[in-house]
């Protein structure tokens, strides 16, 4: 019985540890840490990101600028940030905003976290919905042909 005992007990705690290894890891993006970026500027931050994405920043940083200022001004108000601009790069200054995205007929809400860092608004606010298909018309099929269509 003591040896069941020890096996048990041994057991709970390699679980205890395994709970505290699989705590979230911190967040990196290209070996900088999430506070660190947010102290950047949007030219400086643009130094890591992609040649593509950087040559964007690059070429529209005030862009980005006035629309982080404005949505923080936004955020003071406790009004809700809209865009229509889905072509906006996310900079660290962004993480932690909900932002209202336009799709074309709404504006999908979407929170900005870490990971979405160097994408484009655009990626996380699909405009096109998947096809809900629903049942054949009058005259869609041959049994139906011969009912009246009013």
């Amino acid at each position: 019985m003591e040896k069941s005992d020890q096996t048990e007990q041994e057991g709970e705690d390699k679980m205890e540890n395994e709970k505290i290894e699989t705590q979230k890891k911190e967040f990196t993006y290209r070996g900088k840490t999430l506070e660190e970026l947010k102290t950047l500027d949007v030219r400086e931050f643009a130094k890591y990101l992609p040649a593509r994405s950087r040559r964007t920043v690059l070429r529209n940083y005030n862009e980005i600028e006035k629309f982080v200022n404005k949505a923080k001004i936004k955020m003071k108000k406790s009004k809700p940030i809209k865009t229509h601009q889905r072509d906006i790069l996310v900079v660290p200054q962004m993480v932690g905003m909900k932002i209202g995205i336009y799709t074309g007929n709404a504006f999908a809400l979407t929170e900005i976290i870490p990971e979405m860092l160097g994408h484009v608004l655009g990626e996380f606010a699909f405009t096109r919905s998947k096809v809900k298909h629903g049942t054949a018309g009058i005259g869609a099929t041959k049994g139906s042909k011969s009912q009246s269509k009013h």
